[in-house]
């Protein structure tokens, strides 16, 4: 396989976790009953341009189908981290009712909500039509497609070129990101502002978060791979925040090469110091993880059989693609987790890819009080902490096995 950036041959491994099904793909009463698609599940590591990859087996239509299972709005964290962002937004870049607001991978509304609220045009790109079809029910305009310059350039033409494009958890989900980086640069008006937000890869090394690979998510991304990315399509990074949501993440701010004039910031070259000192620039950086993933995944097992051993009764919370990734690498069944309870309804009856662990609601929890709450989405730890604080009544603990097993 080549490089998806830069065409390089891969060679460098980073992380191998066997095979898994995709890890969105939930099932059914009807689709238990007949065979499951697994794909390898194998990272690499470009040493050209550092672009962190997964090797290709499945075409993005397979991974996001029309019933793509993830609603952004069931996260209150991530609502107040959304509605943050468009204030900041509207403040820091002077938008207004005559400035467009595109965003890229609108789920179901989540963000241009509040740019709605705001009175300012907004529209929004969502290629699944579940999320699309809840997006339209909040009042917002919702494109069906999938984003890159065909897509850009229709706009353009329609007199929809963007003062700000938002794109949020999405950049990583692309096959083909060099079409992708140069749909922004194309959909920009000429002072225009671009942003990016993604989990940082430098977080995914020293924190052990080898569950958010999955073969959804086909790069990971430091800032050291996205700038030459976005150099070669047309983007100028001139800014970039830390943020602590989905395990730590980088919000990078871009413009047009050719017409940007906002000048670089000192946070831009802290970052890209940071990066540099961790040693991103060289091979080594990134060898270590497959030890410490294998590690997690018997002590994971380990605390199970115990638990059972000892009569103890767990619970999983949260039925994300991370938790599937680590299920699934764990090789953990019904036999050693009862259930998955989540709050969101179009998983609810379902079945987790792999484990075929069944997916309940959260009145199930509370009427069959386990011993012990396995969370899942460990980056909203303390959101679910404070949801399910009532599992303490009867004695009951949580449980995180990411970056290390442990009991709250």
């Amino acid at each position: 396989m080549n490089c998806r950036h830069c065409g390089t041959p891969l060679r460098l491994p980073f992380l191998d976790l066997g095979s898994a099904p995709p890890s969105n793909a939930y099932l059914t009463w009807e689709t238990l009953q007949a065979p499951e698609q697994w794909f390898p599940l194998r990272v690499l590591v470009c040493e050209q341009c550092l672009l962190v990859q997964t090797e290709d087996f499945s075409k993005a239509e397979t991974l996001f189908a029309p019933d793509y299972a993830y609603f952004s709005s069931f996260s209150g964290t991530w609502l107040t981290h959304a509605e943050t962002y468009v204030r900041d937004m509207i403040r820091r870049f002077s938008l207004g009712p005559r400035s467009m607001v595109v965003e890229v991978a609108a789920n179901d509304g989540y963000l241009l909500q509040y740019v709605q609220a705001a009175k300012i045009p907004c529209l929004g790109i969502e290629p699944t039509s579940g999320t699309a079809q809840a997006a339209r029910k909040k009042g917002l305009t919702i494109i069906e497609e999938f984003f890159g310059r065909q897509l850009a350039l229709n706009l353009v033409q329609a007199g929809q070129a963007a003062d700000l494009t938002v794109a949020n958890n999405v950049l990583a989900h692309v096959p083909d990101i060099n079409d992708f980086a140069a749909g922004f640069a194309l959909l920009l008006k000429p002072g225009g502002v671009a942003t990016f937000e993604f989990p940082h890869l430098l977080r995914l090394v020293q924190e052990n978060q080898f569950d958010t690979v999955y073969h959804e998510h086909y790069s990971y991304l430091s800032l050291m791979a996205v700038a030459s990315l976005f150099a070669s399509q047309g983007l100028d990074i001139f800014d970039v925040e830390r943020f602590p949501t989905h395990g730590g993440s980088l919000r990078v701010y871009a413009q047009r090469a050719d017409s940007g004039k906002r000048p670089h910031t000192g946070r831009l070259e802290e970052v890209f110091a940071e990066e540099r000192r961790a040693g991103m620039a060289g091979t080594a950086f990134y060898a270590g993880l497959q030890d410490r993933a294998e590690r997690i995944k018997n002590d994971l097992l380990l605390f199970l059989l115990k638990a059972k051993g000892a009569g103890l009764t767990v619970a999983a919370y949260g039925a994300a693609a991370k938790g599937n990734t680590l299920l699934n690498f764990a090789g953990v069944r019904p036999d050693l987790l009862a259930y998955v309870a989540d709050r969101n309804p179009a998983k609810q009856g379902k079945f987790m890819p792999g484990s075929r662990i069944p997916i309940v609601d959260e009145a199930h929890l509370q009427r069959q009080r386990p011993d012990r709450v396995l969370i899942l989405p460990w980056n909203l730890r303390e959101e679910i902490m404070r949801q399910l604080e009532y599992i303490r009544g009867w004695g009951g603990q949580f449980v995180t096995a990411i970056p290390e097993l442990r009991l709250f």
